[in-house]
């Protein structure tokens, strides 16, 4: 497996399988903002705001690759705010549900989080769907839990659930205390 930093030009290559894997982790589930079944269409819509995020430095994307094949992604929403350079928001962590347990996850997070700390961030922060699987994954990554907001978001069911706050120091002064 690979990962990599995607620009802009080969995101645009790559949104087709970006929808694909994107329509396939809200069928099995994943609360990453869509509700079930998440069309072709829509999908293919949200990457490509993706793309225009990337273009303008707002947002920093990972994908995985199986061979030659897209089995996941990960991204850093990029701060804008003169008092929040040092920090980034971890965003819509998403694996194939044919490659789960097989540590992709675990590879786009180590990624975006020595990309993260190699540029001079210090603070990584995201939320997640209380209790999903994603929680054991940044628990056992060294993610610390901040708290827990009830009915939060929707789940792609359409039931409200709450959502766990999490955050890392991952480099620089600010991350050693």
């Amino acid at each position: 497996m690979i990962v990599s930093r995607v620009d802009e030009r080969r995101l645009t290559a790559l949104l087709e399988e970006l929808a694909e894997l994107l329509t396939d982790v809200v069928d099995g589930g994943a609360s990453v903002g869509f509700l079930a079944p998440l069309e072709r269409d829509p999908a293919l819509a949200w990457w490509r705001t993706r793309v225009r995020a990337v273009a303008a430095g707002e947002l920093a994307v990972w994908v995985a690759h199986e061979g030659e094949r897209v089995c996941g992604t990960v991204s850093l929403a990029l701060p804008d705010k003169p008092n929040g350079r040092h920090r980034a928001e971890l965003v819509k962590l998403m694996v194939s549900r044919g490659v789960r347990g097989r540590g992709v996850g675990r590879r786009l997070l180590t990624a975006a989080e020595e990309s993260a700390a190699a540029s001079g961030l210090t603070l990584l922060h995201l939320d997640t769907e209380t209790g999903s699987p994603a929680e054991h994954l940044y628990r056992s990554a060294g993610w610390t839990r901040a708290g827990t907001i009830p009915g939060y978001a929707a789940d792609p069911g359409g039931e409200l659930r709450p959502t766990t706050l999490y955050y890392k120091l991952v480099g620089g002064p600010s991350a050693a205390g």
